[in-house]
């Protein structure tokens, strides 16, 4: 479109805003009806770990919505010479899982705990063979169950337990809704009703009963949705905290919150059965829409749903690029005091680009970038580690590439399952995230250790903030009966630019004598986790 019609389109109250509230960006995407991405805003932050928590103060989160909305407000002014002030509809995901508690006056109760926190062991466990389905540590019921054992006062006082998204939702529309891929990640779904599973619920609700509580479990979560069914209108009160100016106008409705694994498969096209995506940033995780349920239970594999309700294996691993963050910037810092000047997107670019030119199973070295635990592979506290041995080839190269094939070392272990256990086919692997930014570097090492070819779209470095903005539109302009896969086929994705990469032999070998190293490592991190 021409700048002319875009401005129209805004003036008239067309645009679809989503806001993604990322671990380490706050991200706002513009976007037409089509998915066209209009503008963009951002705000970054980062978690804290306090007390052994790692979580983010609230007040950060609605700041940081704040800008990143103005951010994006500026961008629209500067691009094309108007002020945003109306919107179709709007879109809200976040991080998944996670424990987020309110009490009736709406008053944050605990910290927030994020999906980093991997303090709910044994409670994970209890549940798990409780309901005879994988409750991972990150769900909200294995908090609650947490302070309920321990007594916590605060429990008797909890009127609303959400996830950040569910938060960020009530304050625009005073709703606590959820739609159902979040909503899975803090309870059992029966993916017949499209709801918390009833039986489970009267299984918790035994124990809250047993301990001497006053209320149900059902009485402080969040109403489920899916995908297409509006979730509430944006308040008077909800227009200010996005937009302290005023300009925003109230009325526009929203589109049920989400979590980051649903806009994920929607903002790579991976919502229908036998369809799957690997979302790689801080967390890396690979979402498998089932063609049919898993034959066991198995701990490593979190069952989740698409934002339809159709069932989803995930393999789901804490630590993604955060330690290959912290090393680009520490390359980043010897660089400054040398004086030279790089932008921080093309030194990525440089290593990540660099590593394509090492020993394909890194000359010997090995990254254990666990910033946090991972479950997955049996680590309760995080230890980033380097480990090599006095024979290996210490250079830049290995040691990026060594870098870059950890957080898919970790992620396999699940994804080993899948395919070898369970025998899922694959019609499609997509990838998506900042990993997969530097062009036909991630992708390429994924589709090793994936054994698949790997696809990854235009709008791949978009993320979750384009999934929900899609979401939003698919609630406004969806056809009678249009189901969601039909309406990205259709609507979004067609004729998209997308690349494809085959998997290559010596890719693959390589990556199996490194994953066979990393396995075997493992020990020295469980060791370090002991001794540090």
């Amino acid at each position: 479109m021409e700048k002319e019609e875009i401005r129209k389109l805004i003036d008239d109250g067309r645009a679809i805003l989503g806001i993604e509230l990322g671990s380490t960006r706050i991200k706002a995407v513009l976007i037409d009806d089509r998915g066209n991405v209009l503008e963009k805003g951002e705000h970054g932050w980062e978690n804290e770990l306090t007390d052994g928590v790692w979580t983010y103060k609230l007040s950060d989160a609605e700041e940081g919505l704040r800008s990143c909305y103005e951010d994006l407000k500026a961008n629209v002014m500067k691009s094309y010479g108007t002020v945003l002030r109306r919107l179709s509809a709007i879109g809200i995901s976040a991080m998944m899982h996670g424990y987020l508690i309110l009490d009736k006056n709406g008053e944050q109760l605990a910290p927030f705990r994020t999906w980093r926190n991997t303090i709910t062991g044994r409670e994970a466990k209890e549940l798990t063979a409780l309901f005879g389905v994988n409750v991972p540590e990150r769900w909200s019921i294995a908090h609650l169950y947490k302070d309920i054992l321990e007594d916590r006062p605060y429990v008797k006082d909890i009127a609303f337990m959400t996830t950040l998204s569910g938060y960020i939702h009530l304050q625009l529309t005073g709703e606590s809704l959820l739609g159902i891929d979040d909503a899975s990640g803090m309870f059992p779904i029966d993916a017949n009703t499209k709801d918390f599973d009833a039986s489970m619920l009267s299984k918790f609700d035994a124990i809250l009963k047993e301990r001497g509580y006053g209320f149900m479990l059902s009485d402080i979560l969040p109403k489920v949705l899916c995908a297409g069914e509006e979730a509430g209108r944006l308040t008077k009160e909800g227009a200010l905290l996005l937009d302290r100016d005023g300009d925003l106008m109230e009325g526009c409705p929203l589109c049920p919150p989400e979590g980051d694994a649903g806009t994920g498969m929607v903002a790579t096209d991976s919502v229908a059965p036998g369809t799957g995506n690997v979302s790689a940033g801080t967390s890396i995780f690979g979402s498998f829409v089932l063609e049919k349920p898993l034959s066991k239970v198995y701990p490593e594999l979190d069952p989740v749903m698409t934002p339809s309700g159709d069932p989803v294996a995930m393999a789901h691993c804490n630590n993604g690029t955060s330690d290959i963050d912290a090393w680009v910037g520490l390359f980043a810092e010897l660089l400054g005091l040398s004086g030279a000047k790089v932008e921080m997107g093309e030194l990525y670019k440089l290593l990540f680009n660099e590593a394509m030119k090492a020993e394909k199973d890194c000359g010997g070295l090995i990254s254990y970038g666990y910033l946090a635990g991972e479950p997955v592979s049996g680590v309760t506290d995080g230890r980033p580690l380097f480990v090599r041995t006095p024979d290996s080839r210490l250079r830049l190269a290995e040691f990026m590439r060594a870098q870059l094939l950890s957080p898919l070392a970790s992620l396999r272990l699940g994804m080993d399952i899948l395919f070898e256990n369970e025998n899922v086919k694959l019609s499609k692997l997509m990838g998506h995230g900042g990993f997969f930014k530097t062009k036909g570097v991630g992708q390429k090492l994924l589709a090793a250790a994936a054994k698949a070819p790997v696809t990854v779209s235009s709008t791949a470095g978009e993320g979750g903030a384009f999934g929900i903005a899609v979401l939003a539109a698919y609630m406004a302009v969806k056809a009678p009966g249009e189901s969601l896969s039909d309406f990205l086929r259709k609507r979004i994705y067609d004729g998209e630019e997308t690349l494809t990469m085959e998997p290559c032999e010596a890719d693959m070998e390589a990556f199996e004598r490194y994953y066979e190293r990393f396995k075997r490592g493992l020990s020295i991190e469980r060791e370090a986790e002991k001794a540090i």
